[in-house]
């Protein structure tokens, strides 16, 4: 069956700031408390959303979350208003009104896995959103994740929607960063590669030091069961654990994958020589591994570009391009490896740069800000058309983040009641302009 893959992208958040709170994610580390540009921040990714439409992909848009959240922070003990409930956390618990203020919905990579019907026995799309359990300010955003989903993809005739996995440590789930879907044209059945760091309940098993591992093996066996695939259309690989310790944080830093082609680094799994024969045994023979060698680009310089959390898509033309953000440009090693890439011509034909400093800051790059959704032209119509990106929805997205965002964020304005309206009123007129309904707490109330 014909189909094609859509991106959806996380729309960044009003209260996008620098709070360093991820533990192992290098880049969050290194610019915490540093001013942050929310309304920048919105419209490098919008605009990146706008150029890749331009070049013939189906592209969708994810809501952001409600921050500041209110509500987690009246079930962790602070009552009266919301001033008195920001007031209340900034004096008491600054890291938990930071943690309920992150604009960390935007990576949308981390949203949820999906496998298409191709690959389903019951031939419908799959989703399930991720519990996220490993970092606090995430952990709390699969509820309002779910309800998002479900409002871009309505029809249970098409699409299945399930519940996160049990917020457990032993089933930590952090979505499509650690998923991959390899097929030869994308309505075909394809492999789905799930990529874990650690076993939950074998303690015995390798397993980083340094930084925490946030997918486990039984998180990934379990969404393969939910998903109704077929086990031979399966592979577990597992992170390198000296890897994880050196900033890569989930697999889509250090590898990414498209079709019949893996891009990857020589050190991103363990076993990785096991890893490429299941592959190609399932894929044939004409299955490509573009493997990077350490000598020619580092670990350190893998992390601090973001050369594998690229975006590998293939265009309508059949070109192959490697969506990259300009740190891979500014980084002389990356840069002269990615001009060697091209002239090799071993199935990436093309690069394209965009400025997503703002989000590179904190930790995310180009694959970082979407969800990969392969759709078939009759699930295209059966998704809420609202969502999808046009001109016109392009043209309105850009004016309302420039009537709403703030230019400036610090920590300290993350106390602000004004910022509560603020994103209140703008998410209110979002839902609108995106025919979500009522997604967010303050609207069910």
């Amino acid at each position: 069956m014909i189909a094609y893959e859509a991106n959806f992208d996380g729309l960044v958040g009003l209260t996008h700031n620098y709070s360093g709170l991820s533990a192992g994610n290098i880049a969050s580390q290194k610019y915490s408390q540093q001013i942050s540009n929310p309304k920048s921040a919105a419209l490098q990714g919008l605009d990146k959303m706008k150029a890749l439409a331009n070049l013939g992909l189906v592209q969708g848009i994810i809501a952001p979350h409600m921050r500041p959240d209110t509500t987690v922070l009246r079930r962790l003990g602070f009552s009266g208003s919301d001033h008195r409930v920001l007031q209340q956390a900034a004096q008491q618990a600054p890291k938990l009104l930071t943690s309920c203020c992150s604009a960390s919905s935007m990576w949308a990579a981390n949203a949820a896995t999906v496998s298409p019907s191709a690959d389903t026995y019951d031939r419908r799309m799959h989703f399930t959103p991720a519990n996220l359990v490993n970092n606090f300010h995430r952990a709390i955003e699969h509820q309002t994740t779910a309800r998002i989903l479900m409002a871009m993809f309505n029809d249970e005739n098409h699409f299945c929607h399930h519940q996160p996995l049990p917020a457990s440590e032993q089933l930590g789930d952090e979505g499509a960063a650690n998923h991959s879907r390899f097929c030869g044209q994308y309505g075909d059945q394809g492999v789905e590669m799930f990529v874990f760091g650690r076993y939950g309940f074998d303690q015995h098993q390798q397993a980083p030091t340094r930084y925490p591992a946030r997918q486990t093996y039984e998180a990934c066996a379990a969404i393969a069961r939910l998903h109704q695939l077929d086990p031979q259309q399966v592979v577990m690989a597992q992170q390198n654990p000296l890897l994880i310790d050196q900033g890569v944080f989930h697999n889509d830093v250090i590898a990414v994958g498209n079709q019949k082609t893996l891009f990857c680094h020589q050190y991103a799994f363990l076993h990785q020589a096991d890893v490429y024969q299941q592959l190609q045994q399932k894929m044939g023979t004409d299955f490509s591994i573009i493997e990077v060698p350490n000598n020619v680009v580092s670990v350190d310089n893998a992390v601090s570009s973001y050369l594998f959390n690229s975006q590998l898509v293939t265009l309508p033309d059949g070109d192959s391009s490697l969506i990259l953000p300009q740190e891979c440009q500014q980084n002389p090693q990356i840069w002269q490896y990615v001009q060697q890439l091209l002239q090799a011509q071993v199935g990436i034909n093309r690069v394209d740069l965009f400025d997503l400093s703002q989000s590179m800051r904190n930790g995310g790059g180009p694959a970082c800000l979407r969800l990969r959704v392969v759709l078939t032209e009759q699930e295209r119509q059966a998704v809420n058309p609202a969502v999808l990106l046009t001109d016109t929805l392009f043209k309105r997205l850009r004016e309302w983040i420039n009537l709403h965002y703030r230019d400036r964020l610090v920590e300290a304005d993350l106390a602000d009641p004004s910022l509560v309206l603020e994103s209140q009123t703008a998410l209110d007129e979002l839902t609108y302009i995106l025919k979500l309904g009522s997604v967010y707490d303050f609207q069910r109330v």
